[in-house]
């Protein structure tokens, strides 16, 4: 069986093709960065990337296609934050934030790569502050692109659950930059 990329028509390898560093380099960041929207610290979210990986070459015989690939390793990745979520050791630590990695343009001037820093530093602060269930979905359809029915049908909930999530996260936000206030749940 192929595995297929979403934006690809054809199969991009087989499963016996497909590498462990194959995996890596085509998801790895962005399994980075979603595992760090969970738990909000960049070493602990690369083990857990390091870990899915190795979860991904270990099963990939069972992948059974239904799916994209990378929603296949998104969802290992959700399940490995949330298993690491529920630890004594994770729920006792403090966290720090860091920030996703920043896309910088070569062309602009100092000030502007300074001041869309500083946005994007306080943006990804204030959805990471948000409540798992509506975090998960402002990253994944916002920083990640992924649609509407690909994230139902990563977390096997219902489109609309999923949009009434995002509208409710966006609202959060919205409340966040406009009053000031605190995200409720």
């Amino acid at each position: 069986m192929a595995i297929r990329d979403e934006k690809e028509k054809e199969p991009l390898l087989t499963k016996d093709e497909y590498t462990l560093d194959e995996l890596m380099d085509t998801y790895g960041q962005r399994v980075l960065w979603l595992a760090f929207s969970y738990v909000k610290d960049r070493g602990l979210a690369e083990d857990i990337t390091q870990d899915v990986f190795i979860s991904c070459y270990k099963s990939l015989h069972q992948f059974r296609g239904e799916s994209s690939i990378k929603t296949w390793i998104y969802r290992i990745t959700v399940n490995r934050c949330k298993d690491v979520m529920k630890t004594w050791a994770f729920r006792s630590r403090k966290f720090t934030s860091l920030l996703f990695d920043e896309h910088e343009g070569r062309d602009k001037s100092p000030d502007t790569i300074l001041v869309e820093k500083l946005e994007a530093h306080e943006l990804s602060q204030h959805v990471l502050e948000l409540p798992v269930n509506y975090r998960e979905m402002i990253y994944l359809h916002y920083f990640e692109h992924m649609k509407i029915e690909d994230i139902s049908t990563l977390f096997s909930l219902k489109p609309n659950t999923v949009k009434s999530r995002l509208l409710r996260g966006r609202q959060m936000l919205k409340k966040k930059y406009e009053g000031g206030g605190q995200f409720g749940r």
